[in-house]
């Protein structure tokens, strides 16, 4: 089985999550600097068989889009064109709330805390495992 890649794209920085090859765990990769993430993305999926990359959908609780929504589109538009793989959205809401919530809750220090490239690649963990969830949920409702 392939992996599933998830990206919370921002506009500095992106965090970026994988599955496992079974799908089963939603972890971390790693955090790239923006202008660097086709170049990261296109290597990572030459080196690991993915089967779908997930891009977050930034929007707010009034179910209107973010002004990340201008940056995101056409990413995903031109990432679409570059790889043969499928790409889709999937809604972001919280997730930035959630990772801090999870860093915070792990305990660790102060310092760490203050790590935006951290919070970043968790919110893309939460966004995958959210994602993994929600398809686990339609096939057991089907």
């Amino acid at each position: 089985m392939a992996r599933i890649m998830a990206v919370d794209y921002g506009k500095r920085r992106t965090g970026i999550a994988v599955t496992d090859e079974l799908q089963l765990i939603a972890g971390g990769l790693t955090t790239v600097d923006t202008t660097k993430l086709f170049d990261f993305i296109l290597d990572y999926v030459k080196k690991e068989p993915v089967e779908r990359i997930v891009v977050g959908l930034p929007k707010q609780m009034n179910n209107e889009y973010s002004e990340n929504m201008s940056r995101v589109e056409p990413f995903v538009n031109r990432l679409r064109k570059l790889v043969t793989i499928p790409v889709e959205y999937y809604d972001e809401r919280f997730t930035s709330v959630l990772a801090q919530r999870t860093i915070l809750e792990s305990g660790i220090g102060k310092m760490a805390r203050r790590n935006k490239a951290l919070v970043d690649e968790i919110s893309a963990t939460i966004i995958l495992q959210s994602y993994m969830e929600s398809r686990r949920m339609r096939r057991i409702e089907q």
